[in-house]
């Protein structure tokens, strides 16, 4: 096997391939339950030993995403709940009445306490909060409507309030890099509890694992010119903490990629329920992306919100932010969401590129087992320890099937730009049987 010479240093993605599975479903269950037998399967599975930010926004953009370091894509055909990745345009994001009014009440809670004025005051900051001109072209359009928002879900922080402010409460939201800390896992432990309604113990390892740990290699943004203090400095994961009073009530966990705010997971305390925290979350996270994009990251425009699945009532909630758009799951092209839906109303499987490969019931057909020619293959580096590698196709020579069977999988489901790139590698960590 001949050995290519070292590489120049740069960031690397590292992926150890695992043999396709799948587990419980919990999102056709009942809440705290998961189904008892294997039906949300997976097309590819790996470990990201490293990986960097643009790597993972080319992965999440067919169909995957991160629990910690374990990476997964579904099998569209046959899970039981298929899982469409779907993304809002924040640059074109434009707050409805329900979502101003939502966001006017929150403040009005932090500024002024539970008040008797509460729904007509919250109706007098709506209609202040409208534009009384009509722009001329979208841009202009989208510029005032992302002003709106970040102003007003800015407005009763404790960094953003005059000095001589008399609020009541007190309000704080701190971006952080992903950390473990005991405060961050009772929160977890009373959401999955108290929301979830999970009657076992959390550990904390689990909680490290899920939602601490990540292969994400942190970089550089490139702003056009200094961001305010409150803006990330890099691309990477984030803990987003949300205090009351000094305590802390909820914590957004959260990818920052070139493209895209990505929702990883929201928790929060049942105590404050009443405040509909995970909605606000959002709009916060659609604000950050035009935050970022304002400051000079001129790539950033979306805010990623995991998978829509059509077939599972809570998640729809997803649809309520538009423009939202859904990507095909055979050529990764993104669809209008109101457009996709009545696809989703007939079909348990809908393509939206090709609607007459859709699916109306079970998929009978065998498992994708592709089959990637090898002379591609010779594009495709693996890591063989000590800073070196050989190709996919001189690796697999002499390998057993299943070997085999994981790389073609693998680079299938990562696509041949992002697998024969100068700076990915496979790494055989884990023995695939």
């Amino acid at each position: 096997m001949n050995m290519t010479s070292r590489e120049p240093s740069r960031i690397f993605s590292i992926l150890s391939p695992l043999n396709p599975n799948g587990g419980t479903c919990g999102y056709c269950s009942p809440p705290g339950e998961r189904s008892a037998a294997k039906t949300n399967l997976h097309d590819a599975e790996c470990i990201a030993e490293q990986l960097s930010c643009q790597a993972y926004q080319a992965m999440i953009d067919r169909g995957w995403r991160r629990s910690g370091t374990y990476l997964y894509k579904p099998d569209m055909k046959r899970t039981c709940c298929p899982q469409y990745t779907i993304r809002l345009d924040s640059r074109g994001f434009k707050a409805s009445k329900s979502q101003r009014k939502m966001v006017n009440r929150f403040n009005r809670f932090i500024i002024q306490g539970d008040g008797k004025n509460g729904d007509a005051m919250a109706d007098g900051m709506d209609a202040k909060s409208r534009p009384t001109g009509h722009p001329k072209g979208g841009q202009a359009s989208q510029k005032v409507a992302a002003f709106e928002l970040e102003s007003a879900i800015h407005a009763a922080e404790e960094d953003f309030l005059k000095p001589d402010s008399t609020a009541v409460h007190k309000f704080e939201v701190t971006l952080e890099p992903s950390s473990f800390t005991e405060e961050k896992f009772a929160l977890y432990q009373s959401y999955q509890r108290e929301i979830h309604r999970e009657e076992k113990e959390k550990n904390p390892s689990s909680f490290k694992r899920f939602l601490v740990e990540s292969p994400l290699v942190s970089e550089d943004i490139a702003y056009t010119h200094p961001p305010p203090a409150h803006l990330p400095r890099q691309y990477g994961s984030y803990h987003q903490l949300y205090r009351l009073d000094g305590k802390l009530v909820a914590v957004g966990v959260i990818d920052i990629l070139p493209t895209c705010v990505s929702s990883v997971y929201f928790m929060y305390e049942k105590e404050w329920e009443k405040l509909s925290l995970g909605k606000m979350s959002a709009l916060r996270e659609i604000s950050l992306a035009n935050e970022i994009r304002t400051a000079g990251a001129l790539e950033m425009g979306f805010l990623y919100m995991g998978y829509y699945i059509h077939t599972c009532q809570k998640m729809r909630y997803k649809g309520d932010y538009s423009p939202s758009y859904l990507a095909d799951p055979e050529d990764y092209t993104w669809h209008p969401l109101e457009k996709c839906i009545p696809l989703l109303e007939k079909n348990r499987f809908a393509t939206f590129s090709h609607p007459e490969h859709s699916i109306a019931g079970d998929f009978l057909g065998p498992s994708h087992d592709p089959e990637v020619p090898t002379s591609e293959l010779d594009e495709v580096k693996v890591f063989i320890g000590r800073g070196r590698y050989c190709t996919a196709k001189q690796y697999i020579e002499g390998e057993n099937k299943p070997t085999i069977r994981a790389i073609m999988t693998l680079v299938d489901a990562l696509g041949l730009p992002l697998a024969q790139s100068q700076n990915l590698l496979l790494y055989f960590k884990y023995v695939i049987t």
